[in-house]
C-alpha cells in the first residue's frame, strides 16, 4: 500500500473513506467544479466510469473552489448539481482544496508526482494503477475521451 492509499478523505455524504477502500482497483482522480467551462467533462468521466468500471476502474471526483471560485456549493449543492445535470454515478467526495496554503494532504502528494508541480485548473486527472502508485497525470483540457488517457486507463487495467 502506498502512503496516499492513507490519507483520511471524506465521501460527499460525509463518510470516512481512503484510497485504500479501492485498493486494487485504476483509479482516475480529478479536482472538479460545476461552474467552470470544463464541467461539461463531468459526461466523458461518467461515461469512462461505466465502459471500465466491470473492469476494476472509478473516477474519483474531488470538488474544489480554488480557481475562479468556481465550485462555490456545498457538497449537498454539488452532489445534487452532478446528478441532475450529468448523472454521475461515479464516487465524489468532499470538498476540498487543491492547492497551498490550504492543500489537502492527497493533493500534497499527487503533486510531487512527475511531471510535479502545481494543479493547473479544474479537472486536472491523476491516473493511479492498481498498486496505488499514480502512473500518469493529464492537464485539464485533456478531455476524457483523449486517446492518450483512454489508452493510459486500458493499459492499466491490463
Amino acid at each position: 500500500m502506498t502512503a496516499i492509499q492513507d490519507i483520511p478523505l471524506k465521501t460527499i455524504s460525509g463518510a470516512d473513506d481512503s484510497l485504500a477502500h479501492h485498493e486494487g482497483k485504476v483509479l482516475l482522480v480529478v479536482n472538479v467544479a460545476s461552474k467552470c467551462g470544463l464541467t461539461p467533462q463531468y459526461d466523458g468521466l461518467e461515461a469512462l466510469y461505466r465502459t471500465y468500471r466491470g473492469k476494476g476502474f472509478e473516477v474519483l471526483g474531488f470538488p474544489a473552489n480554488d480557481f475562479g471560485a468556481q465550485e462555490p456549493g456545498t457538497n449537498e449543492e454539488i452532489a445534487s448539481f452532478c446528478r441532475t445535470n450529468f448523472s454521475v454515478d461515479f464516487p465524489m467526495f468532499a470538498k476540498i482544496s487543491v492547492k497551498e496554503p490550504d492543500q489537502h494532504p492527497l493533493y500534497a502528494e499527487l503533486v510531487k508526482t512527475e511531471p510535479a508541480g502545481p494543479i493547473a485548473w479544474n479537472f486536472e486527472k491523476f491516473l493511479i494503477g492498481r498498486d496505488g502508485a499514480v502512473i500518469g497525470r493529464f492537464g485539464p483540457r485533456t478531455t476524457p475521451d483523449d486517446p492518450a488517457l483512454v489508452g493510459a486507463i486500458e493499459e492499466a487495467l491490463g
